[in-house]
């Protein structure tokens, strides 16, 4: 891919999933290495998410090379996205979590005991649970919580597996808290959607700290 891209520019900023959950980050590095003897400079950087935290950070690079950024600002603006990013996700199920290696058996038995919906967060580039609750709703208003806390939101997007509905309802709310925000709601892509199972729900929100 670099080599092709290569033909049409000497430049490249490539964004990649967190290296902590995935392997593309270290390919990326030697299809670099390659590259380079082509004559091309490329800049490798791990996003230190998944999903539309990715995403962002890439839609933020993407603004600054078509207000012609140099490389290095196109890089410096993409570092500091990432320091502004956030994110927290719900799970309607940890069966699949689970049964792809994610978590432990320990967590498994906590939801086959009390049929609990798991949280997570993103912190360092790797994915940590982040709290238990009973119920979907009870989970819902915690996203919405933690889309309160963020100060000066920047963009903001939300993730869903199977439940468009659930996505653009918290979407609704967020734009009457928020009338300047225009949130990105997006499908939950294959690969992390065998992990995370149906009712999956993600906010991931780029914010002003």
């Amino acid at each position: 891919m670099y080599e092709e891209v290569a033909q049409e520019t000497d430049e490249i900023v490539s964004i990649h999933v967190t290296s902590k959950d995935s392997a593309t980050y270290d390919a990326a590095m030697v299809g670099k290495e390659i590259a380079k003897k082509k004559g091309c400079r490329i800049e490798v950087i791990d996003s230190k998410g998944v999903t539309m935290w990715q995403g962002l950070v890439a839609i933020a690079a993407a603004k600054a090379a078509e207000a012609e950024y140099s490389l290095n600002q196109v890089v410096d603006r993409a570092h500091e996205t990432i320091k502004q990013m956030r994110a927290l996700a719900l799970l309607d199920t940890i069966i699949y979590v689970v049964k792809g290696g994610r978590l432990g058996k320990a967590v498994s038995a906590i939801d086959s005991l009390l049929h609990v919906k798991l949280l997570l967060t993103l912190r360092d580039g790797k994915i940590r649970p982040a709290g238990l609750v009973r119920t979907r709703r009870k989970g819902i208003d915690r996203l919405l919580e933690f889309t309160k806390s963020a100060l000066h939101i920047e963009d903001l997007a939300i993730v869903y597996s199977t439940t468009p509905d659930d996505a653009q309802t918290l979407a609704d709310y967020i734009c009457s808290l928020f009338p300047n925000i225009v949130p990105r709601i997006v499908g939950l892509g294959p690969a992390l959607g065998v992990h995370a199972g149906p009712g999956a729900l993600v906010t991931i929100v780029k914010a002003v700290t």
